[in-house]
């Protein structure tokens, strides 16, 4: 695990049965991604504007194992797995922070783009670099 964020789930986010709707670990995931993007120092709205480049979705996958519950603690974690001059591929796994429970494994892949164009680009080294040193 490189990166470790806390999400607490609110009534928002749950369905009528009081769990976690199953796209929000999707959003969780993604505020995940962000943070540890942050915390390297890299904010995603000076990367498009000083660099050109965004990250977005190409696949996500979610293997549901146990629901998370209106106001549960999460972490939800990041590591790489994969990577090309590109794209990534990270684990993102969701916990419930009371038991250490794994509740959803997920693995997102990313792809990195030039805004103007929308086809692939080369991931600033200065990243990739920071997210290897991390593991």
């Amino acid at each position: 695990m490189n990166y470790r964020f806390p999400v607490r789930v609110y009534y928002e986010d749950t369905d009528a049965a009081g769990i976690v709707y199953y796209a929000n670990y999707f959003r969780f995931m993604e505020r995940a991604r962000t943070e540890w993007l942050r915390a390297m120092g890299f904010e995603q709205d000076l990367l498009r504007q000083e660099h050109g480049i965004v990250f977005v979705v190409r696949s996500a996958a979610a293997d549901y194992r146990a629901p998370a519950k209106f106001n549960d603690l999460l972490w939800v974690t990041g590591a790489l797995i994969e990577n090309s001059r590109t794209a990534m591929t990270i684990e993102q796994n969701i916990y419930r922070q009371e038991d250490d429970k794994l509740l959803c494994r997920g693995e997102v892949g990313i792809v990195c783009v030039d805004i103007d164009s929308f086809r692939p680009t080369p991931i600033p080294a200065a990243i990739l670099e920071k997210i290897k040193n991390a593991e």
